[in-house]
């Protein structure tokens, strides 16, 4: 049986007793069966629930004890429950001899059960019969189950005798573990204690091994669910990994393999030592606050840690800003603390479990036969194998050499063995031997740069070593960015996760894999001089972030640092240095320059200066990519990364000078013209002509086939406008061109229909032809997976820009106002930038535009720029989480860059006007709102 529920002193629990005298004094001469009756019941109830949460909720914010919050709620909870039954059973339904069959008891099941309870959750009960239902027990089930559903409250039930919850927990192991936890809460308690006798001896007794390997499958199916990592930024405090359940299935475990009550007898069957019981309880009340916080500010039953809601939280728990943090990302780094310390005591149970008891269960779920004995490891003195698992041949292995701290980590992943419980638990007592002397051991360092360059074992180790708390230890560097998350919605993981996953890219690479993602990749790898350098700059590139400055700059100079540390060279130190430092630029160039503009090659490489780092940095911005989160890294991205290195290298290896740009224009024309051979020579000549130079040079031989077809296509049917669609499986986009003749708004129009469409454009191609006409191409974010769709969406747009050109349908001026995306945005903020250039570039102006993102910002800025009488020729769109970053490369209508400052100025002040502007009209609509809540209005339906 859990722990009594024993709410502290300090709570003044109004008793169910108390509760039905209340209802009496009001009762007067109403009969109790009455409805009157029963809606003084029900607002006393009403009331006693209200006051006990508003008490449970002040608690909270005083000293911020979560799991006494959830006790105090379920003993509330509890009180409810006994008068409703006391009242059903005493006086609504009396009976004056009530038979043996006319017994019942009450047991809350699942959370409510373990004596916890969050405001929102569940009330699950089990209405208990000794063995058929009565018309007794019915009435007051009823009346119980009722006066719950008045409260507002989600109740799941059941009403069974004992034989039937034996029969079904047999059968199916959910109702298995909900009669594990069960708590009576009033009535025949010899009923209850028959029913917890007859499962103790026909269930638990011969079903230990069957029921972990179902609580592990079900945990492990249950991280896959949910991404399979601790470390994402928006974590469910209960389901995901290091959350609530992860204790919830080590206690239920350790009820059903060890039969304690509490999950104090766990120190005292050796499972846990005393202080990482501690940590245990650390956890679960800190957890339970959070749980019981959201619950509050919600008004429901939400377990998701949402960017909205964790500055909220901040607020509640008195978190403030330090050491260069705000104070959500200290609350989230205590967060991830803690889920941390949720896998490790996770981890130790299990080991424990598997090794103490190997001949009755597998942790993992399978069954194993009993293994004993050790062997040895060639060459080692130190470490054996034990069990299919490293271990330390005595308690003074690491005392004796500090060394071995590390070099344990070298040898199980050379080896490729797990680690034994014994080894962990030693490890974990001995870090303190890890100092400024082991640090600087040349023999240490030399173990570490094997653990990092160790491709098959890499991502395991560090990330073992990291949560054995050594890694951050050893490189104390490393310790200042553990658990540390960046409030944005670009990162999906802590920056120590993130980091450890790029060197996890890398490693699968140099194993062969990601062959079709990254084919430039695998290309370069096997003529890069030493992949050590890839392996050590992945590993520091991000190590800087929390600093107050530039964490690239910064995380070069850690590096400079660390480097010799690690036995790297003084050329070593500097590749590696200037790679950190440069870690963002190609990422920023592809995704926000015309790549295609001979200028945008020859200021990279201008910063890259040789071949071999622009090989290095290609390799390092993949892995980097691919490592921020699921669906970050795409083909398209990939593609612009080839094209810009396809572009810059010739320029590194001297072989820019070789054919001019007249002569690649030439090419084009000539290999386009071949193509076309069976087109009538003077149609052929003709469509060539029509377009001017620069489309020679930005645009593909693949898309130049397509635009010729559409427009030929579009001439022989005698219509001036057309649209083509190719799905890009590789890329992850949807091509979209539009042949048109030019109209000033042309691009804008295109972004409000795509906003209509919620699709994300992430370039756009505008070109204008000798004719009058513009030919336009868009890349679209790719949504659905089926190519057609895809397709689908995407005639759907050039539709759409028909009506809006013809007139036949117009944008609505509160466009993507109240889109999902902008409520997500809430919480950030993303200062306004403006930038103008003339050097980017030779023939045009270049404005990079950054700032908070939101659904229809494309369109209104697009307007915004061709109201400034300017021509865009090319833009690229970036989104990195809630910050927009778009660059429009622009001239003035006859064609010239914008030079003269004061243009330029007005430019700069349009287009921050577009986000000021909007700024304005959430305050307004935030005023409105306001307005109508002090005037007593609803405010549902309202953005």
């Amino acid at each position: 049986m859990p722990e009594r529920t024993r709410p502290p002193k300090a709570f003044k629990l109004q008793k169910a007793d108390d509760l039905i005298g209340h209802v009496l004094d009001q009762l007067g001469d109403l009969s109790p069966s009455s409805n009157q009756a029963r809606n003084i019941v029900l607002a006393t109830a009403k009331k006693a629930l209200s006051e006990a949460r508003s008490r449970a909720e002040q608690d909270l914010l005083e000293d911020g004890k979560g799991k006494r919050c959830a006790k105090n709620l379920c003993a509330a909870q509890d009180e409810i429950i006994k008068m409703a039954f006391k009242f059903a059973s005493g006086y609504v339904f009396p009976v004056n001899n009530r038979s043996d069959a006319e017994t019942l008891t009450i047991a809350a099941v699942g959370g409510y059960g373990r004596g916890t309870l969050a405001p929102g959750s569940d009330i699950d009960l089990l209405f208990i019969l000794p063995y058929k239902q009565t018309p007794w027990g019915e009435s007051v089930t009823e009346y119980v189950l009722y006066l719950l559903w008045d409260l507002g409250q989600k109740v799941g039930h059941a009403v069974r005798s004992i034989d039937e919850c034996i029969r079904m927990a047999k059968a199916d192991m959910t109702v298995r573990t909900a009669t594990l936890e069960s708590r009576q809460i009033i009535g025949d308690l010899a009923l209850y204690d028959e029913l917890q006798q007859r499962f103790a001896d026909e269930i638990v007794a011969n079903s230990g091994a069957e029921f972990i390997a179902a609580k592990m499958a079900e945990r492990d199916e249950r991280h896959e669910k949910i991404g399979n990592t601790r470390f994402v930024v928006e974590p469910n405090i209960k389901d995901g990994k290091g959350g609530l359940r992860d204790l919830n299935t080590l206690f239920w475990i350790a009820k059903y393999f060890y039969r304690v009550r509490t999950s104090a007898e766990l120190v005292k069957k050796g499972v846990f030592s005393r202080s990482e019981f501690r940590r245990f309880q650390r956890s679960e009340d800190f957890l339970w606050a959070i749980r019981c916080h959201l619950h509050f500010l919600t008004g429901r039953s939400e377990e998701k840690l949402s960017f909205e809601l964790q500055q909220d939280l901040a607020q509640r728990l008195h978190v403030s800003g330090r050491a260069g943090l705000r104070p959500v990302e200290r609350l989230m780094k205590r967060y991830f603390s803690v889920a941390k310390d949720v896998g490790d005591l996770t981890r130790i149970f299990c080991t424990s479990l598997e090794f103490n008891h190997a001949k009755d269960v597998d942790v993992l779920g399978r069954m194993r036969k009993s293994l004993s004995g050790r062997r040895k490891i060639k060459g080692e003195k130190d470490f054996v194998v034990e069990r299919g698992r490293i271990n330390i041949v005595n308690d003074q292995v690491f005392e004796k050499d500090p060394v071995n701290l590390i070099k344990i980590f070298w040898v199980a992943g050379r080896e490729g063995l797990l680690f034994h419980p014994d080894a962990l638990k030693a490890l974990t007592r001995s870090r303190q031997l890890i100092d400024r002397q082991l640090r600087q051991d040349q023999q240490a360092n030399a173990y570490f740069l094997k653990i990092l360059t160790h491709a098959p074992s890499v991502e395991r180790i560090l990330r073992r070593m990291n949560e054995a708390d050594i890694l951050g230890k050893f490189i104390p560097e490393f310790g200042r960015i553990v658990a540390l998350m960046q409030f944005n919605m670009y990162h999906h993981y802590t920056v120590d996760e993130h980091l450890i996953r790029a060197v996890g890219v890398l490693a699968e690479i140099v194993e062969g894999g990601l062959k079709d993602e990254l084919p430039l990749t695998h290309e370069l790898l096997p003529h890069l001089a030493d992949l050590k350098l890839l392996f050590v700059a992945l590993f520091l590139h991000d190590i800087a972030k929390g600093r107050p400055e530039d964490h690239s700059t910064a995380g070069a100079r850690v590096a400079r640092k660390l480097c010799p540390r690690f036995g790297l060279t003084p050329a070593e130190t500097d590749t590696v240095a200037w790679l950190i430092q440069n870690h963002l630029v190609m990422s920023e160039i592809s995704q926000s320059r015309d790549v295609q503009d001979p200028q945008t090659a020859a200021n990279f490489a201008d910063i890259v200066q040789s071949p071999a780092r622009l090989s290095l940095l290609l390799v390092l911005t993949a892995c980097d990519i691919r490592a921020v989160g699921p669906g970050v890294w795409t083909g398209w991205k990939g593609s612009l990364l080839r094209a810009l290195y396809y572009a810059t290298e010739p320029l590194l290896s001297g072989g820019h000078s070789q054919i001019s740009q007249a002569e690649r224009i030439d090419a084009a024309k000539e290999r386009l013209s071949q193509a076309l051979r069976d087109w009538p020579a003077n149609q052929r000549d003709d469509y060539i002509d029509s377009h001017y130079s620069t489309y020679w040079v930005r645009s593909e031989f693949q898309l130049q086939m397509e635009h010729a077809k559409m427009i030929r296509k579009a001439n022989q049917l005698g219509q001036s406008f057309a649209g083509c669609v190719t799905v890009k499986v590789f890329e992850a986009i949807t091509e979209l061109s539009l042949y048109t003749p030019d109209h000033p708004r042309l691009l804008s129009l295109i972004a409000g229909a795509c906003t209509l469409a919620n699709a994300d454009i992430m370039g756009a191609q505008i070109s204008m032809m000798r004719d009058g006409h513009a030919l336009d191409t868009l890349r679209l974010k790719r949504s659905f997976t089926a190519d057609e769709d895809e397709r689908i969406r995407a005639l759907k747009i050039i539709e759409t820009v028909q009506k809006l050109l013809s007139g036949e349908k117009y944008l609505p001026k509160d466009l993507g106002r109240d889109s999902k995306l902008n409520k997500r945005l809430k919480p950030f903020t993303v200062p306004t930038d403006i930038y103008i250039s003339n050097s980017l570039s030779t023939k045009f102006t270049v404005i990079e535009i950054s700032g908070l993102d939101r659904t229809g910002l494309l369109h209104d800025l697009t307007r915004e720029i061709a109201d400034l009488s300017l021509t865009i020729q090319s833009a690229h769109i970036g989104t990195y989480g809630e910050k927009a970053i778009d660059v429009f490369y622009v001239t003035d209508l006859t064609g010239m860059k914008i030079t003269d400052k004061t243009r330029q100025k007005k430019i700069k002040e349009s287009l921050l006007e577009v986000f000021a502007g909007f700024e304005r009209e959430k305050k307004k609509q935030r005023a409105k709102r306001h307005k109508k809540l002090r005037a007593g209005e609803s405010l549902k339906g309202l953005a």
